[in-house]
């Protein structure tokens, strides 16, 4: 591979995603009557679809209710954000944590492949033919993976999110290896979450730019264990062992937006969307 082409693979990006993260304040909703916490639930349930928003009930101290919104684009993103704001629930929302990503899929291999063709072909680097027959390999993948690209929210009953980078420091630095290097470690990498594929639902998203770490991951499933296994196992890959940084993770329960109200309530609902 000529070291003097473009180290950064190319990307597709989709769906701009949105995680919110709520402390619920149950004791405040409790004193309320009954008439009221209702009418808060159904106007709740009324604003998600179910199909590009969820509702997830969490575990542990980081809060009580996860809200993830995957929309075309930033101003519908920011809208959702909005109409969350002006529920009379919101009144009774503590927000813990958010998070900011698009969906992304890299391109590696299609990546060496368009830069070195376009080597060949003479084509000035970034230059209007370069640009030319990159975005016309662009084009139909973006065509060839738009289902991935523009997902609704999987129907799993758990979902686990966590936010990571790649190392930069003194000793290991992910983006001071080679095009190739990179590319072999991804390809033997992504090959361990193809052996779950049955049973795990990944979708990655880029966040350079828009939060505070470089990607986030969302993994979703019908059983949690799944998760455990996955991530234990690839921290035994190249890529994690050695160039990997985790944030926080995140746990939580998926459940109807018309079963709002019985959360409220203090009971957890089931999900009639698993497999």
């Amino acid at each position: 591979m000529n070291q003097n082409l473009p180290p950064v693979p190319l990307t597709l990006e989709g769906a701009t995603v949105l995680h919110q993260m709520m402390r619920v304040k149950f004791a405040e909703l409790r004193a309320l009557p009954e008439w009221e916490r209702v009418a808060i639930a159904e106007e709740c349930a009324a604003l998600f679809d179910g199909k590009r928003s969820a509702h997830f009930a969490m575990l542990g101290h980081k809060g009580d209710l996860m809200f993830i919104h995957f929309r075309r684009s930033f101003e519908e993103l920011a809208q959702a954000q909005l109409d969350v704001s002006r529920l009379r629930l919101s009144k009774y929302l503590e927000p813990t944590h958010s998070y900011v990503s698009v969906v992304e899929l890299g391109l590696y291999e299609s990546s060496q492949k368009t830069y070195a063709a376009m080597a060949e072909k003479g084509a000035e680097m970034h230059g209007d033919a370069w640009n030319e027959g990159v975005e016309q390999v662009l084009a139909r993948q973006r065509e060839a993976m738009a289902p991935r690209l523009y997902p609704d929210v999987p129907a799993a009953r758990y979902v686990c999110f966590y936010p990571m980078d790649r190392k930069r420091g003194e000793q290991k630095n992910w983006y001071q290896e080679t095009m190739a290097d990179r590319a072999r470690m991804m390809h033997d990498h992504g090959m361990i979450g193809r052996r779950y594929a049955g049973t795990v639902r990944q979708i990655i998203s880029g966040s350079i730019g828009f939060d505070d770490w470089e990607w986030g991951v969302d993994l979703f499933a019908d059983d949690p264990l799944v998760f455990k296994k996955l991530i234990y196992e690839m921290r035994f890959d190249e890529v994690s062992a050695v160039y990997a940084l985790f944030g926080s993770f995140y746990v939580g329960l998926r459940f109807e937006a018309r079963d709002i109200g019985q959360y409220l309530a203090g009971n957890l609902p089931g999900f009639s969307g698993s497999r």
